[in-house]
């Protein structure tokens, strides 16, 4: 009896989950931020005439992460919408 309630409410998560898009937001997402993070460092650093090389290969590298991620996003399904009641 409890187990139709679960269902009933939602709750219920299928073992057969399907990978989608949504899994890889998360990590698009993060991997942007430290984008924006690592080049306004970066900008400071040639600004301000201090040694930026290390600082412009982290972001080389994040953002060839972003890409590659955003490229492996593009061939799962599309994001999956509210469950319906």
């Amino acid at each position: 009896m409890a187990h139709k309630d679960n269902e009933s409410n939602g709750l219920h998560i299928p073992t057969s989950r399907q990978k989608s898009a949504e899994d890889f937001d998360i990590i698009i997402g993060f991997l942007g931020f430290w984008a924006v993070v690592l080049f306004g460092v970066t900008v400071w650093m040639e600004v301000t005439g201090q040694p930026a090389l290390m600082w412009a290969l982290g972001l080389l590298l994040v953002c060839a992460g972003l890409w590659g991620m955003v490229r492996l996003r593009r061939r799962l399904p599309a994001r999956r919408g509210r469950r319906q009641n």
